[in-house]
This record gives C-alpha cells, structure tokens and sequence, in this order.
C-alpha cells in the first residue's frame, strides 16, 4: 500500500496551534491549491494537519497566504454530529518546506516579523502520536 501526497499551496489562514491531552504540539491548516492555467485555473482547499516539532514550525514562522509545499499522507476520519455520520479526509504533513522569500531585516521590528518565513526550513516529524 501506498499513501503519499505531495502538495505546494497557499495558506488560506493563520494555522492554528493547540496541544493535545498528553502535551502534544497539533497545528492545523487549509492549503489552497490552483488547478490550471490561466482563466481556466480553480482552487482546490486541503485541511492539513501537523504534530510535534513541524507544528510548532509552521505555527512560527507561516500565516495567512503563506507559500509552503507539503509531503504527507491522507487520513479519513468518521464522526457523528446531530444524529448524522460525517466523514472527513485530511492531509497529515510529514515535511513542511516554507518557500517565500526570506524577508528582509529591518531596523525597527513589528509583530508582522516575528512570523518571517525562511525558504531554507524544512521541518519534519519523527512520528505521530497515534
């Protein structure tokens, strides 16, 4: 069997960090992904999910409109909400690459800075905590 995705996208907002029950850093995501060329192009939207040492990465140093290319796999999960069974398939990120450009230093910092990205990170996870 093989489960392998590979995707290069925009993010669509800021990822959001939360830590799991045993401690665990979870950064979730949508990635945009333009299908086509020129006025024939459409989107397409992946919820992504990352854990450990990437999630915290990606927390730090992405936000919204982000440039990264993702390595993962697909997961489906299955869930009941109002009486009905939902299914929902997400991309789990293994590597992340941020590829924007760095930005440029200046004198004064903002808060904008502190989440400059580099397009020399690559950021991986060792395993997943389930």
């Amino acid at each position: 069997m093989l489960n392998i995705v590979v995707l290069i996208g925009n993010m669509t907002r800021d990822p959001e960090l939360r830590y799991s029950a045993q401690g665990v850093p979870v950064t979730s995501f949508t990635l945009a992904v333009n299908n086509g060329y020129g006025e024939e192009q459409e989107a397409s939207f992946f919820r992504t999910v990352c854990f450990k040492k990437t999630a915290e990465a990606v927390a730090q140093y992405t936000n919204k409109g982000s440039l990264v290319a993702v390595q993962g796999r697909l997961q489906s999960r299955n869930y009941e909400k109002d009486g009905q069974r939902l299914t929902i398939v997400e991309v789990v990120a293994q590597n992340v690459k941020f590829l924007d450009k760095k930005k440029e230093s200046s004198s004064s910092n903002s808060s904008n800075d502190s989440k400059s990205n580099s397009n020399d990170e690559d950021y991986s996870q060792d395993d997943l905590p389930f």
